[in-house]
């Protein structure tokens, strides 16, 4: 399994987030996972994040994760919402331990790994979580990779190309609060959905597995411009390797993560890290969300 070289690739991130409402919010406060984190391959050059209305009350923090959490309160009335995050990042391509991917993966389940220092701190990606539930149609869907003895890095790289060819990408079949069985049900999902699989499949069989947002830089077609703010986040999922770091693989693209990913923050499912979640304030009956990415190479 080829690595490859280690040339860096330099990425400015735009990420805008407009909420609209009938009527006018008195309060809002917010939870915002739009910092990109700081890696072996990935450099955070530098960042930012903008409120509309201006408050004075946004302040970073991390969380259990190491996550970059913004935290943020509005108190001025407002019928528009605006949230601007930006960041300039640089990424390499991840290197992966070859001796360590050929693990056998009854052996990569952090739970009987007492004798590697970060299988304690996996453990936690091994549990159950709302939205990747383990369920029997998902164990059974794993067996099919996790042949006895098979190497960690095939068996997951072997699932994630099952995934890409079995489930098809169609943003109508599901929603944020999509189960496992609706996605095998529907046989269709979007990132967030593969991801969700992923998981709900190798945590049943004892493997740990995160669950990663962030962002893919597109390639226009041949002889077509780059659409600025065409682009949009994206999720994929990590598996533990004992001695060799986390797997990032993409069953949406079927490919392992690469240096057109940029990592945002990873959790125990989608609910963990979503860009932007919090509570308002208000006698509004409707409201709207619009969100504008836009991944430029540099």
């Amino acid at each position: 399994m080829s690595t490859g070289s280690r040339e860096t690739r330099r990425y400015r991130v735009s990420h805008r987030t407009t909420y609209s409402y009938d009527d006018d919010v008195t309060d809002s406060l917010g939870i915002a996972y739009l910092v990109p984190r700081e890696l072996p391959w990935q450099h955070v050059v530098s960042h930012g994040l903008t409120l509309d209305p201006v408050t004075v009350d946004c302040t970073d923090d991390q969380d259990y994760y190491g996550n970059t959490a913004t935290y943020f309160q509005v108190t001025s009335p407002h019928r528009v919402l605006g949230i601007l995050a930006t960041s300039e990042v640089e990424v390499q391509l991840p290197q992966y331990d070859d001796i360590a991917l050929a693990t056998p993966w009854e052996s990569a389940r952090p739970m009987g790994r007492s004798d590697i220092d970060d299988a304690w701190r996996a453990q936690d990606f091994v549990l159950a979580s709302a939205l990747a539930d383990q369920t029997a149609a998902a164990h059974a869907y794993a067996a099919e990779s996790l042949s006895p003895g098979r190497p960690i890095g095939e068996a997951a790289t072997d699932l994630m190309h099952r995934i890409h060819t079995d489930f098809a990408y169609d943003k109508t079949a599901t929603t944020v609060t999509t189960t496992v069985d609706d996605i095998f049900e529907q046989r269709a999902g979007v990132c967030q959905d593969f991801a969700h699989l992923t998981l709900a499949c190798l945590r049943s069989h004892g493997l740990a597995v995160r669950y990663v947002s962030g962002y893919l830089a597109t390639t226009p077609p041949p002889g077509k411009e780059r659409i600025v703010g065409a682009d949009a986040t994206h999720a994929w999922a990590a598996v533990w390797v004992p001695d060799g770091g986390w797997l990032a693989i993409d069953p949406t693209n079927d490919q392992w993560a690469n240096d057109r990913y940029v990592t945002l923050a990873w959790g125990r499912d989608y609910a963990d890290v979503p860009p932007v979640k919090g509570v308002i304030f208000t006698e509004a009956k409707t409201s709207s969300l619009h969100v504008e990415v836009d991944v430029a190479p540099q």
